[in-house]
């Protein structure tokens, strides 16, 4: 500005452009923004470090199946209240917001596919869907995909992502699905029919117990929590201190309760090759 006069000059002031929303993402690990467009072709998987974010159902499935194709049975199947559970929120209302919120009728969802070429059985719970837990339906859809498995003659592959175990909302209804996952493996194992688990963070409680830790071949992503009760459950029931990261796929691993960890960009190529070698 001159000393006597108007301004030489103006300033003019420039709206500040905004990002629009939904285009990053933060990494829950490292915490580096990641371009949504890259993590969704990394499958999810953070390119800084490795972190392995949660997938839908459907995700990991197609993620697997040849070409993206697969057949789904019972769709639609949807759980019932029997003991008209009342919370801070009713159980019908938990079944319909999540319903709302995932496009699903229920956390698990099973159907046949072909992966490199072999046909198999492809089972995968939601964690977005009241934890992945395992209710009367979640039981049913697992043990009618096993026993399909059984009757076709074909492997069964199921992806547990259930950090919910069994659902409490329906009380002994849900853990009777897991002595009756289980007797449905046995008959599949009786047939010389192989079953492969894959475990996702978190598999836990009721699910981890039953049909989740008894596969011919246990394989988890990396960094899993995998386990039963919490880490400050255990600790206060055995008034102990627990080793730091003892319910992490890698501990398990070293301790021989899981076969395998794999990279998810590599997972199809793991199975092909167990499909190879055991079918």
């Amino acid at each position: 500005m001159s000393l006597f006069g108007k301004p030489k000059y103006t300033i003019v002031r420039t709206k500040k452009k905004q990002m629009p929303d939904g285009l990053w993402t933060k990494c829950q690990d490292c915490l580096q923004p990641i371009y949504n467009k890259t993590l969704d072709e990394n499958l999810k998987v953070c390119p800084e470090c490795g972190y392995h974010f949660s997938l839908t159902a459907y995700e990991r499935i197609l993620s697997l199946a040849d070409g993206g194709r697969f057949e789904e049975f019972d769709k639609n199947v949807e759980s019932l209240d029997p003991l008209e559970f009342k919370g801070p929120k009713t159980y019908k209302e938990k079944l319909e917001q999540d319903k709302e919120l995932t496009g699903l009728s229920e956390a698990c969802i099973y159907g046949q596919a072909k992966l490199s070429s072999y046909a198999v059985v492809l089972t995968a719970t939601d964690s977005r869907f009241i934890m992945g837990s395992m209710g009367s339906v979640v039981g049913d859809k697992v043990t009618r995909s096993i026993e399909y498995a059984t009757r076709k003659g074909l492997p069964i592959i199921i992806i547990s992502g259930s950090g919910g175990g069994a659902r409490m909302y329906e009380g002994m209804f849900s853990l009777m699905q897991m002595a009756k996952t289980s007797a449905a493996l046995a008959r599949h194992q009786g047939k010389g029919l192989l079953y492969i688990s894959i475990l996702t963070n978190p598999t836990m409680a009721g699910v981890m117990a039953s049909f989740a830790g008894l596969g011919d071949i246990i394989i988890a992503e990396p960094k899993a929590l995998i386990g039963f009760a919490g880490p400050r459950v255990i600790e206060q029931t055995i008034r102990q201190k627990l080793p730091d990261g003892f319910q992490k796929a890698e501990f398990l691993l070293e301790h021989g309760l899981i076969d395998m960890i794999v990279q998810r960009k590599n997972l199809k190529t793991i199975l092909s090759q167990l499909l190879d070698y055991l079918t």
